[in-house]
């Protein structure tokens, strides 16, 4: 299969856009890339529970909108575009209370103006927490100060 991806993915590149933003606070790191999926994980503690000790579902959505959104902005040229959110929505299938979730996200999508990810989160022994679906529109890279 050929990489869809336009930029470097490298794990070090990624995850060095982290500090000071939500990524950061939630514990949020990217893990694994593949030929047409990007892959990070959230810790389930503190920073990440409602009230009831289990994972917030905004939590996961922030996960899959990392993950997605990220994607979809891998896939593009910076110079000229640009991947902007238009809709995400979530369904929250199992409650976890500890440990670690993994979410994937994977290509629906790529048009030359809009992208669709399904992002799959995941406990660690594979069973299903959420799933995913962002829409990103696909803008000129100057709308948003990138050029």
């Amino acid at each position: 299969m050929t990489a869809i991806w336009k930029q470097d993915t490298s794990l070090d590149r990624l995850n060095g856009w982290s500090p000071d933003t939500m990524m950061e606070a939630l514990g949020i790191r990217f893990t694994a890339v593949g030929d047409d999926w990007l892959q990070g994980t959230m810790p389930v503690d503190r920073r990440t529970h409602q009230p009831y000790g289990l994972l917030h579902g905004g939590a996961s959505v922030v996960l899959a909108e990392t993950l997605g959104s990220t994607a979809a902005m891998l896939t593009l040229d910076p110079a000229q575009e640009a991947a902007v959110g238009l809709d995400i929505n979530a369904n929250h299938i199992r409650g976890v209370r500890s440990g670690i979730v993994v979410g994937t996200a994977r290509k629906v999508h790529i048009g030359r103006s809009t992208q669709v990810w399904e992002i799959r989160i995941e406990t660690e022994t594979g069973e299903l927490v959420c799933i995913s679906r962002i829409t990103m529109a696909v803008i000129p890279s100057r709308v948003v100060g990138l050029k």
